[in-house]
């Protein structure tokens, strides 16, 4: 991978030019990650010319909808104010499927001042990697992304099925690790590693998954802004790839009913930026306090960041017992069965697994709020509960049930409020809560089967 870390502009215009780029998407990414934005002539895209949307477009729901009232306007301007947008050149990537030489540069928001937007999912895990910054800490993590391979699907009402390969059938059986399964979707996955390559993204190996269908794919680890920018890239370049060989793929937390759900597992450890040492080991090798502060953290400040961990409705469903998902936040060494895992490493490679994360997560918002639950633990010395070393199925649920439920546990913990930003939180609770009124307006096949003519 080529690392772009200092990147001027001016060395920006020089890489747009070696490559005869002709356009550029301008993207933002918005609560939802959507790609968010403009097309620009690669003349028009200058330095001092900026661009500007309104400062809603970023604050906005996977339904497109917007509150028509509340504190959302304590945040949000009336008046429909322009953010201005300045390109992070090191983010730049050639856009592989575009026909014309085209580029795409994710840009940062900033209010007319200068400000920068606070309730932009970028600007929130800028904000939580300074703080790690101010301790002399630097921030690791490597994510594990799942998702699912579908027929192409346009009918909202017709369940999911998964896709037929080169053999011409579609899977009727789970094929965990097989490598004959991928192999089915030779032709895909060929596309999307060239993509990958043209895009320069840090992706590592691929597997099949538990379910018909789903696959995951890992990543290098790397500081948190720039994997959550590779990540938001991976899935734009999966579902172009996909629909290119007439099939859908999808983030969806639990797309089909008799399926395992979609998790963003995010590995994490922090390293003392004086010294290089992996701050979860002590110098003889044991686990060091922080190790446990930080599953402490993750402990207490989980259950009322589900809102932000899994985002939809549609995201309580991946949530059940013995379905490779977690229901507690309970903590143990090698054991997939809880919600924070310790895999076996050796002390420098020391990390802490939050697998509670859904694949439907906005990357940006949810890399900011694991390590914020992690740096909180940290800072107030939070110790954990004794480590499960059996089936954690077996205990209760610990995590919320629903996403109404969510918002109101989010609602209450100040903590995650300060170093979120205050903003970032009111924004982000409005939304969703607009997007499960809308969820709640809708009758399920469910309720019509058995409440139509039994109730």
């Amino acid at each position: 991978m080529v690392v772009r870390d200092n990147f001027t502009f001016s060395e920006l215009e020089q890489w747009l030019n070696e490559r005869r780029v002709t356009e550029i998407e301008c993207l933002v990414p918005d609560l939802t990650g959507v790609a968010r934005g403009k097309i620009l002539p690669r003349e028009k895209f200058t330095e001092d010319r900026g661009m500007r949307l309104p400062e809603a477009i970023v604050a906005i729901g996977v339904t497109g909808e917007f509150p028509e009232e509340g504190p959302y306007y304590d945040v949000i301007h009336r008046t429909d104010r322009d953010m201005h947008l300045r390109p992070d050149p090191s983010t730049v990537r050639i856009v592989p499927w575009a026909v014309d030489p085209t580029a795409q540069v994710i840009h940062d928001c900033f209010d007319r001042d200068g400000n920068i937007i606070p309730y932009a999912p970028r600007s929130v895990l800028k904000r939580i990697c300074q703080l790690y910054d101010d301790e002399g800490w630097d921030p690791v993590v490597a994510p594990e992304l799942e998702f699912y391979l579908v027929e192409r699907n346009t009918d909202p009402n017709t369940p999911l099925g998964p896709p037929k390969g080169r053999s011409g059938r579609a899977e009727t059986s789970r094929q965990a690790y097989s490598i004959d399964a991928v192999n089915e979707f030779d032709p895909l996955f060929e596309d999307i590693y060239a993509y990958c390559e043209q895009m320069e993204l840090n992706v590592d190996t691929l597997i099949h998954e538990v379910g018909a269908g789903q696959m995951e794919i890992n990543f290098f680890h790397a500081h948190p802004l720039g994997l959550a920018d590779e990540v938001f890239f991976f899935k734009r370049t999966i579902r172009e790839a996909a629909m290119r060989h007439e099939m859908f793929a999808t983030f969806m937390a639990k797309p089909m009913a008799n399926e395992p759900g979609s998790a963003m597992h995010v590995h994490q450890s922090v390293v003392n930026k004086a010294t290089g040492r992996n701050l979860f080991s002590n110098e003889d090798g044991t686990p060091s306090k922080e190790f446990y502060w930080y599953i402490g953290g993750l402990q207490k400040y989980t259950p009322a960041a589900m809102a932000l961990y899994a985002p939809y409705v549609n995201s309580y469903r991946r949530l059940a017992r013995s379905t490779a998902a977690p229901i507690n936040i309970q903590w143990g060494t090698d054991n997939r069965t809880v919600g924070i895992r310790a895999p076996v490493a050796t002390p420098n490679a020391r990390r802490i697994e939050n697998r509670v994360i859904g694949a439907d997560a906005n990357p940006y918002v949810a890399l900011a709020v694991t390590l914020a639950c992690g740096y909180l633990g940290m800072k107030h010395k939070i110790e954990p509960s004794e480590e499960c070393k059996g089936d954690a199925y077996l205990s209760e649920y610990q995590l919320p049930r629903s996403l109404s439920e969510a918002l109101s546990w989010l609602a209450d913990e100040q903590d995650l409020h300060d170093v979120l930003g205050k903003s970032f939180v009111t924004v982000y609770s409005e939304v969703k809560e607009i997007e499960y009124e809308e969820f709640m307006k809708v009758i399920s096949p469910w309720e019509r089967e058995h409440l139509l003519l039994h109730v």
